[in-house]
């Protein structure tokens, strides 16, 4: 008893130390925004704030799956516009039809996944380029599709995902609806990483996958449904964001990117073992917070395309340094 009373000062010190310096820096651009714009501490900047980050972070969310498995999918972002694009063109200004383009589209991301890890898993192509060749093609089908300019419209009961407010909420006055969806989201990417044998074995994949397959994973399933679960997450990014922003031919260009980085800066390490749901869709606020206070400070677009590259670069160096340091 007497042990473990003395020892508790030191669990807890260790406990602190132990918390993921992206909540310190959400914490830290949070406050800067505040500092340069009073305003977002009302309800409506916070929750817009929120609403902006939600597609992002589930994401983000979905991604990690692939990166913790030792890949990466490039394919997202290419996703989530045919997303877009496929439901404009689908609805025909029909109300009733989003109850079955959601499932529809939800069914082709997966499809998309499945095909990206066959082709990793079976075919042994580097996913960096099996993703990208299938961000090419979505691209090009989408374009297709739309005949290279936006066509149709979304229907208001599309948009609700995205754009709608719930409005007499106590304190807050409104929340919006994407934030729901970022929260349930949210809880299902993280009960399947953290509580399933599926996020258990992802993380055997991307820290030994030679000790995993000899400990009996099935590697190439576990492959491909991380990879499915990455697509199926940017088919939800892509309806969220679409309700907010409407019909566009790049809506989802550079969100693969940006998903990337937000993983890392939740702490996920490129070269797979290591990653949090959490942590990611803390990584994609911190992100939003930083493009926010960008605009805030009066800096140039390009200068969001900086900012991403150096976190990358960064951490591509951090996990090459620490695989040669334990040697793997």
């Amino acid at each position: 008893m007497t042990e473990q009373t003395l020892s508790t000062p030191g669990s807890a010190r260790r406990r602190l130390l132990q918390i993921n310096p992206v909540y310190v820096l959400l914490v830290a651009l949070l406050v800067a925004i505040v500092l340069l714009n009073p305003a977002f501490m009302e309800p409506q900047g916070y929750m817009n704030y929120l609403k902006r980050a939600a597609a992002l972070a589930i994401l983000s969310g979905g991604a990690l799956y692939v990166i913790v498995a030792g890949g990466f999918d490039l394919s997202v972002g290419a996703m989530m516009t045919l997303t877009v694009i496929g439901s404009s063109m689908l609805a025909s200004n029909d109300p009733n039809s989003t109850y079955w383009i959601i499932p529809l589209m939800l069914g082709i991301g997966a499809l998309v996944g499945l095909i990206n890890g066959l082709v990793v898993s079976y075919l042994r192509v580097p996913s960096l380029i099996a993703t990208l060749g299938m961000m090419i093609t979505l691209t090009g089908v989408a374009f297709v599709w739309s005949g290279g300019a936006p066509r149709g419209y979304l229907p208001d009961t599309f948009r609700f995902f995205g754009r709608f407010n719930i409005t007499g909420v106590p304190l807050v006055n409104i929340f919006p609806v994407a934030i729901i969806c970022l929260v349930v989201f949210g809880l299902i990417l993280w009960w399947g990483m953290h509580r399933t044998n599926l996020g258990r074995m992802i993380h055997a994949i991307g820290d030994n996958q030679r000790a995993a397959r000899l400990a009996g994973v099935p590697v190439e399933r576990v492959r491909i449904t991380a990879f499915i679960v990455s697509s199926m997450s940017a088919v939800v990014a892509g309806v969220i964001l679409g309700g907010r922003a409407g019909v566009s031919v790049d809506i989802g260009s550079g969100y693969e990117l940006q998903a990337i980085t937000a993983a890392v800066l939740g702490g996920a390490q490129l070269l797979g073992g290591r990653g949090s749901v959490p942590a990611a869709m803390a990584g994609a606020l911190a992100l939003e917070a930083i493009f926010t206070l960008l605009n805030l400070l009066g800096l140039p677009q390009p200068v969001r395309q900086v900012v991403q590259g150096l976190i990358l670069i960064g951490a591509v160096a951090l996990a090459m340094y620490r695989r040669k340091r334990t040697g793997r």
